[in-house]
Formats: structure tokens, sequence, C-alpha cells
């Protein structure tokens, strides 16, 4: 089970705010990282997505005990294979206003040879994230059931 993520965006308090309308819970500042901010869920699995300022990476710790550290990357590409894909408790409909509102790409897609469906929603139309509304939500959890 994922708890958290970490993304990077453009703008993240804004990006954070939106995130946290989608899982209908809270964006707030993220402790510890100035112009950091994390939407949280607010349900029993703890969801929480981190989202920092565009060009922020993760390192390893110099030492062997060492904890990463948030630091800028010079080199940071506008796009990444890295994805998620979220249940939320917003309907499809509800996505649809939030995508056109922001201007975000927004497509309902099939997956594999009609095995379930998602929906794709762009951050700043840069960044993939796979929602799961409760009206689809199903088919993806039977489909990947053993």
């Amino acid at each position: 089970m994922i708890h958290h993520i970490s993304i990077a965006a453009h703008n993240p308090m804004h990006v954070s705010q939106v995130l946290a309308e989608l899982l209908q819970g809270q964006s707030i500042p993220f402790p510890g990282h100035p112009g950091s901010y994390v939407a949280l869920a607010f349900d029993p699995q703890g969801t929480m997505v981190e989202v920092h300022p565009f060009g922020t990476a993760l390192f390893p710790g110099d030492t062997a005990n060492e904890a990463s550290q948030l630091l800028l990357n010079p080199a940071a590409s506008m796009y990444t294979a890295n994805h998620t894909a979220i249940s939320v408790p917003a309907s499809t409909a509800k996505i649809q206003s939030i995508a056109e509102r922001e201007g975000w790409r927004m497509v309902h897609c099939r997956r594999g040879d009609n095995y379930f469906d998602v929906i794709e929603f762009w951050v700043e139309n840069q960044l993939l994230i796979e929602l799961l509304p409760p009206e689809i939500v199903d088919r993806y959890l039977t489909f990947m059931s053993p």
C-alpha cells in the first residue's frame, strides 16, 4: 500500500490545494521544507501527496547513515516516467470540472485489453496522476486482485 508520494510542481501551493480538493482533504505547508506543501486525505491509510518546487529532487545522504536530502536539481526534466494511481472520493464529473477550471489535460482512458479504466489527470499539463473515482475503482481493484 502506498501511503504518500512526492511530486514537483511549478506552483506547489496551488497544486497541493487542487489535489486536496480531489482527495476531499486539506493542503498545508510542509514543515521543514519552505516552499513545499502537502495534500492530506485524512483517510485511514494516511494518504498524503508532497508537492515540492519544480527542480527539487531527492538525493541520497552523504554518509551511510544520513537520510535523503531535498536539493535543487538544475537539470530537472519537465517530464518523467514516474506516475501514480490514486483512488479519490471525487466523481469523474468533479475531476473534469477541476481539470477544465485549471486548464489541465484530463482523459478518461481504458487500459490494456479493456481491463480497467483510469482518469489521466495531467498536473500543470506535465505530471501524470491516474485518478480512480468511485465509479471506476472497483473494476481496477478486481483486475489487480489475485
